[in-house]
């Protein structure tokens, strides 16, 4: 951890934000990663002190980096490379707790798919209702 510079791409994944490096370029190419208030790219080089501005989902999270890493080690680790701002713990928890107060989306479906037994009343309601033929024609009268 004594290294001078290192690629954001590489920093995001050494502290396990991502899964591969790959995901981590794919995010920034994506523009949803920031460094010091500006758009990045992944070749972009870190140093200490740096603020990262990170969108995952709908959290955004701003990080200080504390110390650089080119190696992915075990989490303990990987959350020493980084401090997040209390503004940002206090955003996400936020947005933790409207979620969970939040309605239950599958609540605001009233009629999804039918279940089998819906079909079969439906299926049974088709076969006894009127269909066209059985209706009288323009010169029939009804009755």
């Amino acid at each position: 951890m004594n290294e001078t510079r290192v690629r954001l791409d590489k920093w995001l994944w050494a502290a396990r934000f991502y899964k591969t490096r790959g995901l981590a370029c794919d995010e920034i190419d994506k523009g949803r990663v920031s460094v010091n208030g500006q758009t990045a790219k992944p070749s972009r080089e870190l140093r200490p002190g740096d603020r990262i501005g990170l969108r995952q989902g709908p959290v955004t999270r701003t990080l200080d980096v504390l110390a650089l890493s080119q190696v992915r080690g075990p989490a303990p680790v990987a959350q020493a490379l980084y401090a997040e701002t209390p503004e940002s713990i206090a955003a996400r928890l936020q947005a933790a707790e409207q979620r969970r107060l939040g309605a239950e989306p599958s609540l605001a479906i009233e009629q999804g798919r039918p279940t089998k037994r819906d079909r079969r009343q439906l299926v049974d309601w088709q076969r006894w209702s009127a269909s066209a033929a059985d209706l009288p024609g323009p010169d029939e009268e009804p009755g």
